[in-house]
């Protein structure tokens, strides 16, 4: 089992940045991949980034490329998403995901919703004009 506890939204101007945490706890933490997700009300949760369990690779909405930085400290068991360059249309609630990996796929990362087993409760992230 892996418990997720999202944190760091809040409301921000139009071009600022947040850095979003996601602390992961439980046996099987630090043998996950994770993800961020965001969903707006009335749409469907759609992919932002994914980090590999062992943190070497990563993967980015095209939305987000360039603006947004995904990584993970092992060490806290917890997932950041550092987010700079903020627009309107990144308002979302922000959702941090987990999947535990065997050993040999600790290199992969996984952009499907369907992939992850774990989620937590979504932080609120609200960009004004």
């Amino acid at each position: 089992q892996v418990q997720l506890v999202e944190s760091g939204g809040g409301l921000v101007q139009a071009g600022g940045s947040l850095r979003l945490s996601c602390a992961a706890s439980g046996r099987t933490c630090s043998s996950a991949a994770m993800g961020w997700f965001r969903q707006a009300p009335g749409k469907e949760r759609e992919f932002v980034a994914a980090i590999s369990r062992s943190g070497g690779s990563t993967s980015y909405a095209d939305s987000v490329k360039g603006r947004f930085t995904i990584s993970r400290d092992n060490t806290k068991n917890t997932v950041y998403l550092q987010m700079n360059s903020l627009k309107t249309e990144d308002t979302d609630v922000y959702y941090c995901a987990a999947t535990v990996v065997i050993y040999y796929s600790r290199d992969r990362y996984y952009t499907e919703e369907g992939q992850y087993d774990y989620w937590g409760q979504g932080t609120q992230v609200t960009v004004s004009s």
